[in-house]
């Protein structure tokens, strides 16, 4: 497993160790102790998966004050996945990191505490797995409008697919600092 800091260096790419031979092939998509020693310090509670299709953009979404750390990876098809630093008084504070994840690559990604996330499907489907430190709270609900242009995020070409919540999220810059969690969480 090989885990590397992104332009953000909270956020994490994960390369899990892949063994495969005519058969197939075999990789651990999660290790709790070999997790913690790259950096990983969450404890894992709920797991979640979506099926998508083609320019489905799901985002940006994170709750507060029951903030949760993810751990994502596509299973079958190919996303742009996007951690944007909503953290108030953090250095990188409304920066994002994104990567191509997939089913091909393998690759994962941590987010940690107090980071919006989104992604938007590349492929013509996408099945995507998350891991989450902390339980789905709908009182805790929140979203940054994924099109923000003070986040001027890079989203591929194509007119994304959005659930009716999705498209009416507020910007970065219009919520109230009481919906935004601090750079140092507890």
């Amino acid at each position: 497993m090989k885990v590397s800091p992104t332009a953000i260096p909270d956020v994490l790419l994960i390369e899990p160790a892949v063994f495969g031979d005519s058969r197939g092939f075999f990789l651990e998509t999660y290790h709790g102790t070999r997790y913690r020693e790259n950096g990983i310090p969450s404890d894992f509670v709920q797991d979640n998966l979506s099926f998508s299709q083609k320019n489905v953009l799901r985002g940006l979404h994170y709750q507060w004050p029951h903030p949760q750390a993810k751990l994502v990876q596509v299973l079958e098809g190919e996303v742009l996945d996007v951690a944007v630093d909503i953290r108030r008084g953090s250095p990188t504070f409304g920066e994002s990191v994104h990567r191509v994840l997939s089913s091909d690559n393998k690759h994962q990604l941590f987010i940690p505490k107090g980071f919006a996330h989104g992604f938007f499907v590349m492929s013509e489907t996408a099945l995507f797995m998350y891991k989450c430190s902390g339980y789905y709270n709908q009182s805790a609900e929140k979203g940054i409008l994924y099109s923000d242009p003070d986040l001027a995020i890079d989203w591929p070409d194509g007119t994304p697919t959005l659930s009716a919540k999705d498209a009416v999220f507020p910007r970065l810059k219009d919520l109230p600092e009481e919906d935004l969690p601090p750079y140092e969480l507890p």
